[in-house]
């Protein structure tokens, strides 16, 4: 009798250990998560800052709800990869990208003739970035898509400050680069006055320390914070020499 009940415990307790994750599964789920390197988060938050440049900024211009559209596939794709621990960092970083990508098709597509409505359309993302943060949920993404927001915003205030909102009322409505031509070597002209070097250094200097004091944070939502903020200076690099070699 007594040897009956034993048999009997000792299988139930077996049923319910099999039936319960155990810590060390936890523990294993957790090292998954954490385990990417902090400058690779780093490098794909260049990536993804730059890359639309490229991508995104042509497409929007030929087939705006087709960019549009692609919003909904990088949720889509971002909300696949959290699912699973290898890949839940990328996954967050590409919904914090997925804003981005949103404020761009629907600027770009529909309102680029404005310069006014560029910030508000780009903070499209910011309450739900502050929401997620709030519930410190969605950490890194989050923070890549308030570190591309915070060089938007600091571009435009260049762009405010040296009065080059003329010319990009001008340059989004021509066709051609030999229509373009004149209009960005009258912008650098504008650039290359000294209030334009005075205030194009300062910006920059403020970019390039909060960038890199955010690395010292040694978190991978800071690097994905300061690799947007980073690249910002690099896009813009990109846009001063287009300006010069037009």
């Amino acid at each position: 009798m007594v040897n009956n009940t034993l048999s009997s415990y000792t299988a139930s307790t077996t049923t319910i250990q099999r039936t319960q994750p155990t810590k060390s599964a936890d523990v294993g789920l957790l090292w998954k998560v954490a385990s990417q390197p902090a400058w690779l988060v780093f490098a794909a938050a260049v990536f993804l800052v730059c890359v639309p440049v490229f991508i995104e900024a042509p497409l929007v211009r030929s087939l705006p709800w087709l960019s549009l559209a692609l919003t909904a596939g990088w949720i889509w794709l971002s909300f696949k990869l959290m699912s699973r621990p290898s890949t839940y960092v990328w996954g967050d970083l590409l919904l914090g990208f997925s804003w981005s990508w949103l404020a761009g098709s629907v600027y770009w597509g529909w309102l680029r003739w404005e310069p006014l409505w560029h910030l508000p359309v780009e903070c499209i993302g910011l309450p739900f970035a502050l929401w997620c943060l709030s519930r410190n949920w969605g950490k890194i993404g989050n923070w890549f898509y308030l570190g591309s927001l915070l060089g938007t915003v600091l571009t435009d205030v260049y762009f405010y400050l040296v009065d080059l909102i003329p010319y990009w009322r001008q340059i989004v409505r021509v066709e051609s680069t030999l229509e373009a031509t004149p209009i960005l070597q009258s912008a650098l002209a504008q650039v290359q006055t000294p209030w334009g070097q005075a205030w194009a250094l300062t910006l920059a200097t403020v970019l390039l320390t909060v960038g890199l004091l955010s690395l010292s944070g040694k978190q991978r939502h800071w690097y994905a914070f300061s690799g947007a903020v980073l690249s910002t200076i690099l896009v813009d690099c990109l846009f001063l020499l287009a300006a010069v070699f037009a």
